[in-house]
């Protein structure tokens, strides 16, 4: 079985001393190894952001895409080539902000991959501004008064979105979230988990103490029950208590790629075509 340095490449990271990308970097190759997949059949699509520079950090097949564009290209890789492993990576505000109408159509549409978030609340990359999940009242760059506008809540979207796997994970924590990594990424169908990590550097307020104090484990949590996970999802918000774990799977839903007339016999990639485009190239010569 492989180890999770196997997936290093050459390149150091370049994150802030105590970063959560760390955390979640070593989870995420915690949960590859123990899956045992061939690196070359797995696909890393990353966005743009400090979370995104793991494309440079990991050793899998990748691509470094545009901000808030990660999840339509790892849905075309999918559609392409359904043998592969597909997971999308990349930031709140890459997957909240510039990606959200991407994130609302993969959940509904019910594409057969995984989605990581790297939730901490803040642009990192850009040097502090305000994110869609940043808490209500945060000062920032872009906000020095404070945030006026009620944060995005991530668990609660995906689920009125119809996504059928939804989760919760803390970098604190690399043996439970690589567990809610290789879950999603088992799954058959849409499988979302926001993950929560401190950005020591721009984020004086959702630091990993304050992550402390307020996380706890879902335990004997009904995954099918959605009215419940409807209900945990909203705790954060009311109590200040945050759940993590799964809050709720459903793979009796038809993953996308399989309702496609055209792709239920083979994949793409094995297609051949009805025409023949050589002499059409040819101009370009």
């Amino acid at each position: 079985m492989k180890k999770p340095n196997d997936f290093n490449t050459t390149h150091e990271p370049t994150w802030c001393p105590g970063c959560g990308n760390f955390g979640l970097w070593g989870a995420f190759k915690q949960a590859l190894a123990e899956l045992d997949i061939p690196r070359h059949k797995i696909f890393g699509s990353y966005g743009i952001g400090c979370s995104s520079n793991g494309a440079n950090f990991t050793k899998i097949n990748v691509f470094h895409g545009l901000h808030g564009r990660p999840l339509p290209v790892a849905e075309g890789v999918k559609m392409a080539n359904h043998d592969l492993t597909v997971i999308a990576l990349g930031g709140d505000g890459d997957g909240f902000g510039e990606g959200g109408n991407h994130f609302m159509h993969a959940c509904r549409a019910n594409h057969d991959i995984a989605y990581f978030v790297h939730d901490n609340q803040i642009y990192g990359l850009t040097t502090g501004q305000t994110s869609p999940t940043s808490a209500k009242g945060i000062k920032s760059k872009s906000n020095p008064l404070g945030a006026i506008d009620r944060p995005v809540n991530p668990i609660a979207l995906a689920l009125s979105l119809g996504a059928t796997f939804v989760a919760r994970g803390f970098t604190g924590d690399i043996p439970h979230l690589a567990k809610l990594m290789k879950a999603a990424i088992k799954h058959k169908g849409f499988g979302f988990v926001d993950i929560l990590q401190p950005c020591f550097t721009f984020n004086k307020h959702n630091t990993h103490q304050y992550f402390r104090e307020r996380v706890y484990k879902l335990a004997g949590n009904d995954t099918s029950d959605f009215d419940k996970a409807q209900k945990l999802a909203r705790e954060w918000d009311r109590e200040d208590k945050i759940p993590l774990g799964i809050f709720f799977q459903n793979e009796s839903e038809p993953v996308f790629h399989e309702q496609l007339p055209q792709l239920t016999k083979e994949t793409l990639i094995k297609k051949k075509l009805p025409v023949n485009l050589k002499p059409d190239f040819q101009s370009y010569i």
